[in-house]
């Protein structure tokens, strides 16, 4: 992610981060150790700032790689709320309902009770008709206790059903707490990269703003799509790597997917979206969605993946190139493998 040019993302807001404080902090000190005003502090080695942009942009898609994580489980847990709270509400009807056939039971019993069964038999002037009410009378005792039986289930099912969703609103809650903390971390990393970009001078800026890996452009200002470079091994590959050339200028945001803007792995979740095939959302569960391949056997439309924490992901398509969405300083654009720190890759079709 050496090479980068300013993308079209719109500004994030945030606090200075402290690894760009101490870039501002070490000029001061070392101008404070010339007398005079005729001596300048010496200018950090390009390099240097180089480096650090480049360490503050991969903080930041760490930290949006977790932030991707952690929205996906708040979104389930969220859906398992609703699910459990549909249940809870279709339970509470049916434990409605079988109330209600328990208090027609017991009101029937209540204005039949005054008597006992003998007196009743006496005192009736048709013993065969009172017979056969008293069996009637039996088999609704009978119903009444399969009715209390089923209240008395119901209650514990609704009573199941508020435990897990009492789960889910903790899980949600904090799945929502871990958003915020990565948000926070996300905004101060970029707002300090902007920042360390803003103090290069105007040649080292369009050193790592406009390298010769970007997306090539035409007069409109629209990415010009060419052709991949190596075949793909199947159709569906062959879409994703289509799409991704198609999304060639795009400009990286945090937590995209498109159809107009992407992260690292927002961009082939998406492209491979477009083939009808699902990946998982982060770089750390896309590496697990295939099947490893080693680099000496690439194909177009394999996932490659870079940095030790598996932070970074492109799409490959030939010849030692990859299409991926590098950071906010550069849009999506075609770049050599061998930019990154590779860390693996996987076929996922």
């Amino acid at each position: 992610m050496a090479a980068h040019r300013r993308s079209r993302q719109h500004p994030v807001g945030g606090t200075t981060a402290r690894a760009a404080a101490t870039v501002v902090l070490a000029g001061a000190a070392t101008a404070a150790g010339f007398d005079g005003a005729g001596h300048a502090a010496p200018q950090p080695a390009p390099a240097s700032t180089g480096a650090d942009l480049d360490r503050l942009h991969r903080e930041a898609e760490v930290a949006t790689e977790k932030y991707n994580g952690a929205k996906d489980k708040a979104d389930s847990a969220r859906q398992r709320l609703r699910d459990l709270q549909d249940e809870t509400a279709r339970a509470q009807a049916r434990l409605n309902k079988a109330r209600e056939a328990l208090g027609t039971v017991a009101a029937a019993q209540y204005r039949d009770g005054g008597l006992g069964p003998a007196l009743r038999l006496m005192l009736s002037d048709d013993p065969d008709a009172y017979l056969d009410g008293a069996a009637l009378a039996e088999r609704a005792g009978s119903r009444h206790h399969a009715e209390l039986g089923r209240v008395r289930a119901q209650l514990r099912e609704i009573e199941k059903l508020r435990g897990a969703a009492r789960v889910e609103v903790k899980t949600l809650t904090t799945r929502r707490a871990e958003l915020e903390r990565h948000k926070k971390t996300i905004t101060e990393k970029l707002s300090a990269a902007r920042q360390a970009l803003s103090r290069m001078s105007p040649e080292e800026r369009a050193r790592i703003t406009g390298g010769t890996d970007r997306a090539a452009r035409s007069a409109d200002g629209t990415a010009r799509v060419a052709a991949a470079p190596a075949q793909a091994p199947n159709a569906r590959a062959a879409q994703a790597v289509a799409y991704a050339h198609r999304k060639l200028g795009s400009p990286y945001v945090w937590g995209a997917t498109g159809p107009d803007a992407f992260d690292c792995s927002g961009l082939v979740l998406a492209a491979y979206r477009s083939a009808g095939v699902s990946l998982p959302r982060t770089t750390y569960a896309q590496i697990d969605a295939g099947r490893r391949v080693p680099r000496s056997e690439l194909l177009p439309g394999d996932l490659v993946f870079f940095y030790s924490g598996i932070s970074h992901v492109g799409l490959y398509i030939g010849n030692g190139q990859m299409i991926h969405a590098p950071n906010p300083s550069a849009p999506v654009r075609v770049a050599p493998v061998d930019q990154m720190p590779f860390a693996g890759a996987t076929r996922v079709v």
